[in-house]
């Protein structure tokens, strides 16, 4: 039986979303308030599904356990009240959109969650804005 186990998370976190050769007046056409050079932050919101064969020996996917372990290392304690623009590393050069964010959090869990299983990140930024990523 296939089935998506998922856990939720959260983080707060600031950004800044501009291109640096772009000008102050073009970012602020394109990006709006979000391009404000003193940044502005998100409450994030994360679920995290893991999709795969339940073990009939355990009943389990996966142990929620250590999915929620994954998260706390590889997203929590990476990027919860950070300046993504200047605090994390993959948005050095990478513009944080919300898009962006949910692709650098499934490449830090892909490198966590064997690879038996798929897994699948959705990403609020507000209560109405959301992204999903499934590695596609």
């Amino acid at each position: 039986m296939r089935i998506k186990a998922c856990r939720k998370a959260h983080f707060n976190a600031a950004h800044r979303l501009y291109k640096k050769e772009w000008s102050d007046k073009k970012n602020e056409e394109v990006f709006g308030k979000c391009s404000n050079p003193k940044y502005h932050g998100h409450n994030y919101e994360l679920i995290v599904g893991v999709v795969g064969t339940v073990d009939p020996e355990t009943g389990f996917l996966i142990d929620l356990k250590i999915l929620k372990e994954y998260i706390k290392t590889e997203v929590e304690d990476y990027m919860d009240h950070k300046n993504l623009n200047e605090e994390v590393e993959e948005f050095r050069e990478l513009n944080p959109t919300v898009e962006n964010i949910a692709f650098v959090i499934w490449n830090r869990l892909r490198d966590k969650i064997p690879i038996r299983y798929d897994i699948e990140v959705t990403l609020y930024e507000t209560p109405r804005n959301f992204v999903i990523y499934k590695g596609e």
